[in-house]
């Protein structure tokens, strides 16, 4: 799943490609690329033509499409291997083409979303009426992401040692903090040298502070290049891959050597996922007698 570097690139790309465009006309090519439209595809076409598109918003990793001088927004759910791409008009359809916004303008370029697997897709929600960000109603209960300046770290580690939980569920948990996805998450706690089953309630505000720091190092400089892809599914808006794969120091190293002591790098299943470790800088809790 697209993480929070991700999702920001494909943001920046919308921001310079599709911002301040007014919409002539939509196509919804798949019923399942608007199921979370509760009118469907007819009622999203008809009730998008003629708005501007505002400049995109992000929080974690959900984006989304605001309408200039409306409290309507469009949600944009990349899910497993949803694509927003800006492609010239009449250029050929991808394979799995399922929605196309025109533009009313000569700029020559089209939005087109792209999703192979059909767990994505597009639709319409009111803004929250508490939101100062504009949240789409849907995902208003979604925390700040690290990278946002407005983040409040002394309630993060607050939150983190009354949760009661493990350091990675506490980082994938997005009503906590948004944006951390599994591949980040192993990456943080390996520059951290914390195990993924660590409790977070014994961990002190230096310990918390300084994982917070390697979860922004990291995602800074996945943005850097990008992203990460391991595949043709994670690109941005003109169909690039990221190259921040390159970089991994823990996720998908299974019997690599670790980069800080050489021990052989282990995986073990975690929540449907997996988890990459070092068994030597990563040491496992003790387990209480």
């Amino acid at each position: 799943m697209p993480e929070l570097p991700e999702v920001e690139v494909v943001r920046r790309g919308l921001e310079r490609w599709v911002a301040g465009r007014t919409v002539e006309a939509v196509e919804v090519l798949h019923p399942r690329a608007v199921r979370r439209h509760p009118g469907g595809g007819a009622d999203f076409a008809a009730r998008l033509r003629g708005e501007t598109i505002g400049v995109p918003r992000r929080r974690g990793k959900y984006l989304w499409l605001p309408l200039e001088g409306r409290d309507l927004s469009v949600l944009g759910h990349l899910g497993m291997s949803g694509q927003l791409l800006v492609q010239p008009e009449g250029a050929p359809d991808e394979k799995h083409l399922r929605i196309r916004v025109r533009f009313g303008d000569d700029t020559g370029t089209e939005l087109r979303f792209v999703d192979q697997r059909t767990f994505g897709g597009l639709s319409l929600h009111e803004v929250a009426a508490d939101s100062a960000d504009g949240l789409p109603d849907v995902i208003a209960h979604i925390a700040r992401d690290p990278l946002d300046p407005l983040f409040d770290e002394a309630a993060y580690h607050l939150a983190l040692r009354a949760k009661r939980t493990t350091v990675k569920r506490a980082l994938l948990d997005q009503s906590l903090i948004s944006g951390v996805g599994n591949i980040y998450a192993d990456e943080a706690l390996w520059r951290s040298k914390l195990h993924y089953e660590r409790p977070t309630g014994n961990l002190t505000r230096p310990r918390s502070a300084e994982l917070l720091g390697h979860v922004r190092d990291v995602m800074n400089a996945a943005l850097a290049v990008g992203g990460t892809s391991f595949d043709s599914l994670y690109v941005n808006v003109n169909g690039e891959s990221g190259y921040f794969d390159r970089s991994l120091d823990a996720y998908g190293r299974e019997d690599e050597p670790c980069r800080r002591c050489g021990t052989p790098m282990r995986r073990r299943p975690w929540m449907n996922r997996s988890s990459y470790f070092c068994p030597r800088c990563q040491r496992p809790p003790r387990v209480e007698s």
